[in-house]
């Protein structure tokens, strides 16, 4: 168990004392029927220099982000706005996760080329015969929490037996249904939507959640972060690489050249996000005001700032964007004992392809 205790900056916004049910999840990740088809829009001149290719010459790439917009994707939007996947010769459009469309179906019916999925997900689609191939993994730890009122008497994570749990529906699920089954907690599960104000009303006792979106939703709707029990799902053993870049075998094959580029793009776009945050943090806000969806700067910022933590500094050579196969097993095995799959697929190792 963790107990966070943390002063989070506060934050005054018209409507958010108790949260709207138009209010967006992040991620990680992850209640994926309940939302629309967002395609945000041009809002703002892409950088045209001389050393971008001509737009004759640029291969297109459709990528489908794993949620509404947010920090969570702020360097792919630093990308597109600085011009580096024109510049890359990449015609890139950005798109946000829809309504009963995930990006993994999005990706299985060809719709988009890339989609940001965790590797839970992967591995179960690979099992069930999809050939997905991981081409960057830039996220190599779980941010996926759950959490629970202090109030209620839930201080151990075996306090949550027989209570109300919120679960987010479809992939997002697979994390939690793995903490839940490993350690034989019977819990009564509740459709959990993108909104927190299933608990804060009180319809559940607990709920899952990002420490970098969900968490910090709680603390800013008046939560005190001695009010809240958080159990980090990385602590008890289910550390589930999540935001990975994956295409389809056949994609991969034919784009090779062009993916390689548009991951090298958005290297570049992590490293000015993190370089210039407030920069970021514009563009974030932009994408979230032409999806319609609540934009709000400070929780915006702690996302960023939680997302940096996650995937660390470059380091001289650069992030480490590998699919480590010990990774790949160690998921994989979780998944087949815990009866998500049916068996490890036997080309399990295409999966990591970079």
């Amino acid at each position: 168990m963790l107990q966070i205790r943390r002063v989070v900056e506060r934050w005054s916004w018209s409507g958010w004392g108790v949260l709207s049910d138009r209010l967006g999840r992040s991620a990680r990740f992850w209640g994926l029927a309940a939302l629309s088809l967002l395609i945000a829009p041009p809002i703002w001149a892409e950088d045209e220099s001389e050393s971008s290719a001509p737009a004759a010459t640029r291969t297109p790439l459709r990528l489908m982000l794993a949620w509404q917009p947010q920090a969570q994707f702020a360097g792919y939007y630093v990308a597109q706005a600085h011009g580096f996947y024109r510049e890359a010769g990449i015609e890139a459009s950005l798109l946000s996760m829809g309504h009963a469309r995930s990006p993994r179906a999005a990706l299985e019916t060809g719709e988009v080329d890339l989609a940001v999925l965790w590797l839970s997900t992967a591995i179960e689609a690979r099992a069930e015969g999809v050939p997905l191939v991981n081409v960057a993994q830039l996220f190599q730890r779980s941010s996926v929490v759950l959490i629970a009122r202090s109030s209620s008497n839930v201080h151990r994570l075996s306090d949550i037996n027989g209570r109300r749990v919120g679960v987010w529906r479809n992939d997002p699920a697979l994390p939690i249904e793995a903490l839940l089954r490993t350690r034989g907690l019977e819990v009564k599960r509740v459709p959990q939507s993108q909104t927190v104000n299933l608990f804060l009303r009180g319809g559940v006792e607990a709920m899952s959640g990002m420490l970098y979106n969900e968490y910090h939703l709680l603390i800013n709707a008046g939560l005190e972060p001695e009010a809240l029990t958080v159990f980090r799902l990385s602590e008890y053993g289910i550390d589930f690489p999540e935001d990975g870049l994956y295409a389809l075998e056949q994609t991969q094959r034919e784009k090779s050249a062009a993916i390689t580029a548009f991951v090298a793009a958005t290297r570049r776009g992590w490293e000015q996000a993190f370089a210039d945050p407030e920069g970021a943090l514009d563009l974030v806000l932009q994408h979230q005001r032409a999806a319609r969806v609540p934009a709000n700067r400070i929780h915006q910022r702690w996302m960023l700032e939680q997302i940096h933590a996650v995937m660390g500094d470059p380091g001289e050579h650069g992030w480490d964007w590998r699919l480590h196969p010990e990774d790949v097993d160690r998921v994989g095995e979780a998944l087949q004992h815990l009866e998500m799959i049916d068996a490890m697929p036997t080309d399990i190792e295409r999966l990591g392809v970079q």
